[in-house]
């Protein structure tokens, strides 16, 4: 099937905007910008509503907790915010003893917990190669355990619990997928997609997987047997993520930087111009809905 987005409206801006989530019991769009800062939020027209952690860089996720929290990723872990209370606290900055370097993207993992994957976030701020990263499961009840090793540089994550799959995009290199057990652990790790920008995903209503590149203006589509399906055109610049949202899930949101962004933050540029901007479209196809993690938050 052709997918058609249509209307794209810019409704946000920044300098580098990367972490997406939508927050369907408040109309809220929430968006984070990794080089200025923050996680900030939008109404679906572009009002503007809130801004938290203003000082926090480098956050790749944000997700939202059934509770109505905010979970944002970055240097140290996995923070909460309430923005009802002002609120806010770690979720997750240790495993297995160890202070957490960063991590980056998340996904639920429909039983009220998170997969993510951790991010050489200070290899990432020098301009040095990073070093390898892995996929963990954190639990509802706040057990960690590593589910995949040996990944480049985890960054899209996405969980399709009807089809009992796993997919992580490794940036430099393309799409994983993994086959996920009753218990939730993965196995038959392949390479599904080769492509030396992948960043973000989300999957839509016919499990079908988005892609996103930061080198990229089209949204790269795959079956879930692994069939290339036609891009799907977005505007200008690149895009770092891609979510479904609104009513109906017809609504789509993607986020634009200028198509050398991700290049220049890989060598240790400095980017200072608002060029990065966050759209909303119409899709002739909806998005899956995907189970909310229910951490209790203190």
């Amino acid at each position: 099937m052709q997918a058609a987005i249509e209307g794209f409206d810019r409704i946000a801006a920044g300098t580098y905007i990367e972490g997406l989530a939508i927050d369907h019991l408040r109309d809220i769009v929430w968006y984070s910008d990794v080089i200025a800062g923050g996680i900030h939020g939008v109404k679906p027209d572009g009002t503007r509503v809130a801004s938290f952690n203003p000082d926090r860089r480098w956050t790749g996720g944000v997700t939202m907790n059934a509770d109505g929290a905010v979970l944002s990723t970055g240097e140290g872990g996995i923070m909460w915010n309430d923005p009802e209370t002002g609120r806010s606290g770690w979720l997750l900055c240790e495993i297995d003893g160890q202070p957490i370097n960063g991590i980056n993207e998340m996904a639920p993992d429909g039983r009220g917990g998170l997969f993510f994957g951790t991010l050489d976030i200070a290899s990432v701020i020098k301009g040095e190669p990073a070093r390898p990263t892995a996929i963990y499961r954190m639990t509802a009840s706040g057990e960690v355990i590593q589910v995949a090793g040996d990944i480049g540089f985890t960054n899209g994550l996405m969980f399709d619990a009807g089809r009992r799959r796993l997919y992580c995009n490794d940036t430099f290199r393309g799409t994983w997928a993994f086959d996920v057990a009753d218990d939730l652990t993965v196995s038959n790790r392949r390479m599904i997609l080769d492509k030396e920008d992948a960043d973000g995903m989300a999957l839509d209503a016919d499990h079908n997987l988005w892609i996103t590149g930061f080198r990229s203006n089209a949204l790269t589509r795959l079956a879930p047997d692994g069939t290339r399906l036609a891009d799907s055109p977005t505007p200008g610049g690149a895009i770092t993520q891609v979510r479904f949202g609104g009513a109906d899930m017809r609504d789509v949101y993607v986020n634009s930087v200028p198509a050398d962004g991700g290049d220049t933050l890989k060598e240790g540029g400095e980017i200072t111009a608002r060029n990065s901007f966050l759209y909303r479209g119409r899709s002739n196809t909806p998005g899956l809905k995907l189970d909310l993690p229910r951490f209790r938050l203190d």
